[in-house]
């Protein structure tokens, strides 16, 4: 699947695998020139996030036990992201997938959660409070607490941003079907 910003013009994809007992997405985004690798297990829940910038290696690799407890590959214990179970980027809409996936929310229904938060351009990786909140049917909304800025955006039937008005839309590519 993939998006092109909402002008046109940049674009990305994501592909999402069955392998090893879980997902792995593996995400392309033109404009910011980064690929992210996902690892998820069954139920969608991240254990290992990968940002690739201009290396064959990572420049950023994070784990986490699946409680709430993150780290580096490298084994440091990254106490900061301790209550965390999801990753965002904000140049990149499938990230909304992952608690959109994980939260059984009923229509009206929100939920408050600290998530880990990563820039791309600096490698910066720090806690942010989003708000999310199922507002119909396929209709979410993402409000980043500390700005108050907000984003609101469709999902398909898996639970996978459409397209988010401003940001992002669905580009259909000769591959898929």
């Amino acid at each position: 699947m993939g998006w092109a910003t909402w002008g046109g013009g940049e674009e990305q994809t994501a592909t999402i695998r069955w392998e090893n007992e879980g997902f792995t997405v593996v995400g392309k985004v033109s404009r910011e020139r980064i690929e992210y690798v996902l690892r998820l297990t069954p139920t969608w829940q991240v254990s290992q996030f990968l940002l690739f910038r201009d290396l064959e290696e990572p420049d950023l690799w994070l784990a986490t036990d699946g409680h709430g407890r993150w780290g580096e590959m490298n084994g440091a214990h990254l106490t900061e992201l301790d209550g965390c179970y999801d990753v965002t980027l904000a140049c990149t809409p499938f990230t909304n997938t992952l608690p959109i996936r994980r939260l059984p929310l009923l229509e009206g229904h929100a939920a408050e959660l600290p998530v880990v938060t990563i820039d791309p351009e600096t490698l910066e990786v720090k806690v942010v409070r989003h708000l999310y909140a199922r507002v119909g049917s396929h209709r979410w909304t993402d409000r980043v607490l500390p700005t108050g800025a907000i984003a609101e955006f469709d999902v398909d039937s898996h639970g996978l941003v459409i397209d988010q008005p401003g940001l992002f839309r669905r580009v259909i590519h000769s591959d898929e079907s």
